[in-house]
C-alpha cells in the first residue's frame, strides 16, 4: 500500500503557496487574509480554527478571529458578516461550522460575498461548480483532489463511489471527480447494500462520520481509499475507515489523522489566495 500522505503534500504546496505570497505582495502591496467567524466554544471547532491560524502563519497570510459568543443573535452575526464584507481588506472569510440551532445557517453563508466565499459554500459558487462554471470549491474535496493530483492518480474512467452526501464533502466531491471522467455512485443512509457498491469500486471516499464503517470485505484489492472521517474515540482520533484491516489490501489510503484534513486546510489557503488575486487584480 502506498500511504496518501496528506500532512507532507500540504507542507509542500503550502511553501509554494508561501512563495506566490511573496511576489505578489511586490507587486501589491499587501498580502491576503482570512477572516474566521467562530461562535462558541465547540472542542473540534477550536481544534480546526488553530490549524488554520498555524497555516496562515506558514504561507504568509493575515489570520483575524472574530471569536462570538453562543448566544449571539441572528441581526448581531449578520452585521458582522456585513462588516467583513465591506471590509477592502478581508479576501477570503468562513463561517466555522457546526453553529448553534438558533442561527440560520444556510441564509448566513450566503450572506457572505460570493468574491469573499473562501469555503466555496455559497450557493452560487456550488451551482457555478455543479455547471462546470468558475468557481471556489469546497475545501475538502478540492483538497481530495489536490492530493490525487499529488500522486499522480488519474481518475478517468475509474469506479468512483462515494459514501455520504453532504453538500460539504459527498455532492461536491462527486462532481469534482465526475468533471476528471469517473463514474460516481453516491451511497448513504438509504442505500440496501452498501458493499454491493463498494466491492466495485476503484476509488471510495468515505464520509459519514461512523468510525471504522469500511471493513476489509467491502474493498477490493488495489482500490484507493479516502477517508474523510474524523471521530474521536478515547481521545484517540479514528477515520471512517478500518485502516488496520484495510492496509494490506488497498492500493492507496489515507490515514486519519495527517491524510485529508491537512489537504483541507491547504485548500482553503488556496481558495483565499485565488480570491486575494482577483481582488487586487480588479482593484
Amino acid at each position: 500500500m502506498i500511504l496518501l500522505d496528506g500532512k507532507e503534500t500540504a507542507n509542500r504546496l503550502n511553501e509554494q503557496l508561501k512563495l506566490r505570497i511573496i511576489d505578489a505582495y511586490k507587486t501589491y502591496g499587501r498580502i491576503p487574509e482570512l477572516d474566521v467567524i467562530l461562535v462558541g466554544d465547540h472542542p473540534a471547532s477550536l481544534s480546526y480554527i488553530r490549524g488554520k491560524e498555524r497555516a496562515c502563519k506558514k504561507v504568509g497570510m493575515a489570520y483575524r478571529l472574530h471569536h462570538l459568543k453562543t448566544d449571539v443573535s441572528q441581526k448581531e452575526l449578520e452585521a458582522l458578516i456585513d462588516q467583513l464584507n465591506e471590509d477592502v481588506n478581508v479576501d477570503g472569510m468562513i463561517l466555522q461550522l457546526p453553529i448553534p440551532k438558533h442561527l440560520d445557517e444556510v441564509s448566513l453563508i450566503d450572506r457572505i460575498r460570493i468574491d469573499k466565499d473562501a469555503d466555496g459554500f455559497h450557493v452560487i459558487n456550488q451551482g457555478n461548480m455543479y455547471q462546470k462554471r468558475k468557481a471556489i470549491h469546497p475545501a475538502t474535496p478540492q483538497g481530495i483532489m489536490m492530493l490525487l493530483d499529488a500522486y499522480d492518480i488519474d481518475v478517468k474512467g475509474m469506479n468512483a463511489t462515494i459514501i455520504g452526501r453532504s453538500n460539504i464533502v459527498g455532492f461536491p466531491v462527486a462532481r469534482l471527480l465526475m468533471d476528471r471522467n469517473a463514474t460516481i455512485t453516491v451511497c448513504h443512509s438509504k442505500t440496501k447494500d452498501l458493499s454491493e457498491h463498494t466491492k466495485n469500486a476503484d476509488i471510495i471516499i468515505a464520509a459519514v462520520g461512523v468510525p471504522r464503517m469500511l471493513k476489509k470485505e467491502m474493498v477490493k484489492p488495489g482500490a484507493i481509499i479516502i477517508d474523510v472521517g474524523i471521530n474521536r474515540i478515547d481521545d484517540k482520533l479514528i477515520g471512517d475507515v478500518d485502516f488496520e484491516a484495510l492496509k494490506d489490501v488497498v492500493g492507496y489510503m489515507t490515514p486519519v489523522p495527517k491524510g485529508v484534513g491537512p489537504m483541507t486546510i491547504s485548500a482553503l489557503m488556496d481558495n483565499t489566495f485565488s480570491l486575494y488575486f482577483a481582488h487586487v487584480n480588479n482593484a
